[in-house]
């Protein structure tokens, strides 16, 4: 039991230890974190899904001169076929 004990112990350290030779060999970090990116935190509506989402992720469509937003590729398909079954 204590050539086990021995054993797990020597498996820990050298695993410390090759953790550490690792951290040399890399450069050193700024310190400060990564900033997220700015978002300007306007909130759009999809018409077909009634959806809040940030106009960042927004899909854009420009429909009888209005730009309209949409939060997927099928709900900008839908607001299409729509608008042409209405022509």
């Amino acid at each position: 039991m204590m050539r086990f004990i021995f054993f797990c112990l020597l498996a820990y350290l050298v695993y410390r230890l090759i953790s550490f030779w690792q951290r040399l060999g890399r450069p050193a970090s700024s310190g400060s974190p990564q900033t997220p990116p700015v978002r300007s935190g306007n909130m759009v509506k999809d018409e077909v899904c009634q959806t809040y989402f940030p106009q960042e992720n927004a899909l854009r469509e420009i429909i009888d001169g209005e730009e309209r937003f949409f939060c997927s590729p099928e709900c900008r398909r839908k607001c299409l076929e729509e608008r042409n079954k209405s022509r």
